[in-house]
């Protein structure tokens, strides 16, 4: 038995030490908490993270095994854990693709998981899998079933055709964050990616109403949408904005009203690193071909685009705060702050994430679920991009020397 589990270390620790370097894991695996045991035929799988993490798990025969996909895990911990004499015959971990990896228990014969959840607290996660043994028959049934609809992939399709900049109509796209199996922030069971969601929806419509905007959502339902997904489809719309919509959860107390993020390396404080890290799952970025560039190169020329940008986003960052402090919403104490958001990175689009309230706070909870108010914020935001947009377009027919 110590020869298999020796072996079984050796193996996974090569796996997972590539997976480390692909992957940026800011969720990571807790071994003390964390086990395999054997009972009553089937096993019982408790994995201990250092926060919690969208996850899925389903079978997959020849040979039956379990995986699990989560967001970013770094699962190197994993060869710290003992493994039982029976039920498992193989553990492995992987990438799947850019921002998810994936565990994968190789079944000492047929089993179907009877029980799956994560309890959350103290901002960490234990996720506990029941297995029981299953006859041929109900495992084969289990494992045909195909991956549910929820979890597929959205396409950047149907998407307007992009128009030179600064002609035709202001093309935003609006990025409702989280969905599908990313719930978000939660309170009083409200989630923030329906929350958002609802408000992407009605910002949506005022700015139609208004007249002189082209809106493209990310999301126009309750999916999960990659991070890189989400840069794409700004990038293929040909955006000239792009405005990620949350409303988070931080220690009560710390965070109250509307507040606008821009990007930045250095957080304007701790709350918004702490929001940062918890939105950063890809360094990923796009809008400009690094495809024959080094990586000293490729940071150059990224820096050369922001350099150009960052004016553009400043001021909608400013126009938007104004608009709605102008209409007297309620706005945080600093209503402008700056982090390292990934979903922020897009080199040449100005972009902000504005976060509509924070769930953490009582007041913005009954704010947010109120459509009145949602419709004077929708009303304060089309104002601000239509003063953006004023700006940009005087400022374009400035000469340069």
């Amino acid at each position: 038995m110590r020869a298999f589990l020796t072996a079984m270390v050796m193996v996974l620790c090569t796996g997972v030490a590539a997976l480390a370097e692909e992957l940026s894991a800011l969720a990571r695996l807790d071994a003390a908490r964390s086990s395999i045991e054997a009972a009553g035929g089937g096993l019982t799988v408790t994995l201990g993270l250092s926060q919690p993490v969208p996850w899925r798990v389903r079978l997959l025969d020849q040979p039956p095994r379990l995986v699990l996909d989560t967001r970013e895990v770094d699962w190197s911990a994993m060869a710290a854990v003992e493994r039982p004499e029976g039920g498992l015959a193989d553990l492995r971990a992987g990438a799947v693709r850019a921002g998810w990896s994936r565990l994968v228990l190789e079944l000492a014969g047929p089993m179907t998981v009877t029980s799956a959840g994560m309890k959350t607290g103290d901002g960490r996660a234990l996720l506990t899998i029941r297995l029981d043994p299953a006859t041929p028959e109900d495992f084969a049934a289990k494992a045909g079933q195909p991956e549910p609809a929820e979890w597929a992939l959205p396409k950047a399709a149907d998407l307007p055709k992009p128009l030179p900049r600064g002609t035709g109509p202001l093309v935003v796209v609006l990025d409702p964050g989280h969905g599908g199996i990313d719930p978000g922030a939660e309170r009083d069971k409200t989630y923030e990616k329906d929350i958002v969601l609802t408000f992407a929806r009605e910002l949506k419509e005022a700015l139609l109403r208004a007249g002189g905007f082209t809106v493209v959502m990310t999301r126009d339902e309750d999916v999960f949408v990659p991070l890189e997904t989400r840069i794409s489809i700004a990038s293929a719309a040909g955006a000239d904005a792009f405005i990620s919509i949350h409303a988070d959860a931080l220690a009560e107390g710390e965070a109250v009203g509307a507040t606008i993020y821009t990007l930045s390396a250095d957080a304007s404080d701790r709350a918004a690193a702490t929001l940062a890290e918890r939105h950063d799952r890809d360094q990923l970025l796009s809008g400009v071909d690094l495809t024959d560039q080094d990586d000293m190169v490729a940071t150059v020329l990224m820096d050369l685009a922001r350099t150009e940008t960052q004016p553009r986003t400043e001021a909608l960052a400013m126009d938007l705060r104004d608009a709605i402090l102008g209409a007297g919403l309620k706005m945080h104490r600093v209503p402008l702050q700056s982090a390292g958001f990934s979903v922020l990175k897009l080199p040449d689009i100005p972009s902000i994430l504005l976060e509509i309230g924070f769930l953490s706070s009582a007041r913005d909870h009954a704010r947010m679920t109120d459509p009145a108010w949602r419709a004077q914020l929708a009303k304060a935001v089309v104002t601000g991009l239509q003063d953006w947009a004023k700006e940009q377009a005087a400022r374009a027919q400035i000469p340069r020397d």
